[in-house]
């Protein structure tokens, strides 16, 4: 980055200051999702901004080895109180929150001192990915759906919010209030809702967003998160995203759907070979991608079969309990069902486009589709059933490998390891319990 554009990131910033000081806004927080899925933050005063657009705000490279529960280990490539980072916010995506009254949010990427970008950056992942993939001549379209849970405040246990029963309009009604001021705030955050609606578990919603540009929808979902949880506390509740907040109940997912185009054509629509090539290049890496999708120890309480987990290695039209489910009509798209939103959504992005990259230069075919419940069938593959299974898969994988860079692979595979070392020992119970809330 050099004085030039320094300079015009500060003057844009600048020309800013008046429409975010005319809304009240008093700091900007600046987010990046670390390697077990936590979205950090470092916030500047407004009058602070302009100079933090040009220079950066320092941050340890340290955040690279955290765990979900803050413990830091030391990997290979990252770790210890050496070094240090400058966060950029992206202009293009700062919001004014309105479940944050005072505030404004932009995602941030991190570089180097000298203003080179981060080789371990996990949102510079997904946009390698993205100028790979156009490099090709296609591009991606991506949207997450996000399933949560709200509970009572004043304990950690898991008392939910309402009683209504799955998918029922009592529970919405008994929460109307909290529903309408969460659309309203994401409307008013310019995202657009597809649905809302009660969920199968207790307490649970779910809702989902257009889909946009592949970095567009990792930010989306971080900004979704985070509104949700902002606007539950507002209205006395605690929002839980963890995979499995009850040990026997149903978890959280995270689906992710992503779609091949070529210009203004859809090539899901009517399935094209490339769309059936890339297709498959996902499937043929999906034990890996686990470990990038499905990140927690949590997350295989929850990937289990008869659960609509997507808990297989195979795929299937319309089929909610495979991995992948192909979706048709004007808006088709593949869905991968088996992830869940501890996953940090540049990495999911990153990782899904170099698996179906892999497929579109390996001429990839998919392979006949499961039309029934796989739980029916033998010789189905199971998806890794343990985080050890996935992380043994992610390393094995050079397609996944290379997609990431060997240091940001080697680190995301540090953090997971860290994560089984420290709760070697810990029951579902005490997994669940330990996750509940920091998700």
């Amino acid at each position: 980055m050099d004085s030039a554009e320094r300079d015009q990131l500060f003057d844009r910033a600048t020309e800013l200051f008046d429409g975010l000081n005319a809304r009240d806004v008093a700091a900007i927080a600046l987010t990046w999702v670390d390697n077990s899925g936590i979205t950090r933050v470092k916030s500047v005063p407004l009058r602070r901004f302009a100079h933090a657009a040009a220079w950066g705000v320092g941050a340890s490279p340290v955040f690279d080895v955290f765990l979900f529960d803050d413990w830091i280990i030391t990997g290979r490539h990252a770790g210890g109180p050496v070094g240090d980072l400058r966060l950029h916010p992206d202009l293009d995506r700062l919001t004014v929150l309105a479940g944050q009254p005072g505030w404004a949010w932009a995602p941030a990427d991190r570089h180097e001192q000298d203003g080179t970008p981060y080789a371990m950056d996990q949102r510079g992942a997904a946009k390698r990915a993205v100028a790979r993939l156009a490099e090709l001549g296609f591009a991606a379209k991506a949207g997450f759906e996000i399933e949560w849970v709200v509970g009572r405040p004043g304990t950690d246990d898991f008392v939910p919010a309402c009683q209504g029963p799955a998918y029922g309009h009592t529970r919405q009604v008994e929460l109307s209030d909290y529903c309408a001021d969460l659309l309203r705030a994401l409307d008013q955050q310019d995202i657009a809702v597809l649905q809302l609606h009660p969920e199968y578990a207790a307490g649970q919603f779910e809702l989902s967003t257009e889909p946009e540009d592949a970095v567009g929808a990792a930010d989306t979902a971080v900004l979704v998160k985070e509104t949700i949880r902002a606007v539950s506390a507002r209205h006395g509740m605690r929002a839980s995203f963890s995979p499995k907040v009850v040990v026997g109940g149903v978890g959280n997912g995270g689906h992710l759907h992503v779609s091949l185009w070529r210009g203004e054509t859809n090539l899901f629509v009517d399935m094209a070979p490339e769309a059936s090539a890339f297709s498959a290049g996902v499937l043929a890496h999906l034990p890996g991608l686990c470990a990038i999708g499905c990140p927690s120890l949590a997350s295989y309480l929850r990937l289990v079969p008869s659960h609509w987990a997507g808990a297989y290695s195979a795929w299937g039209t319309e089929n909610r309990e495979t991995g992948l489910r192909m979706i048709e009509g004007p808006g088709a798209n593949l869905e991968v069902k088996c992830f869940d939103l501890t996953a940090n959504p540049y990495l999911v992005i990153a990782g899904v486009l170099g698996a179906g990259m892999a497929g579109l230069a390996e001429s990839l075919t998919l392979p006949d589709p499961v039309t029934v419940d796989p739980v029916t069938l033998e010789g189905v593959p199971r998806l890794p059933t343990t985080l050890v299974d996935a992380v043994e898969e992610f390393e094995k994988d050079a397609v996944l490998v290379e997609t990431f860079g060997a240091e940001l692979a080697a680190t995301i595979a540090d953090v997971r390891r860290g994560e089984i070392e420290r709760y070697k020992d810990a029951s579902p119970q005490g997994i669940a319990n330990v996750t509940r809330w920091r998700h």
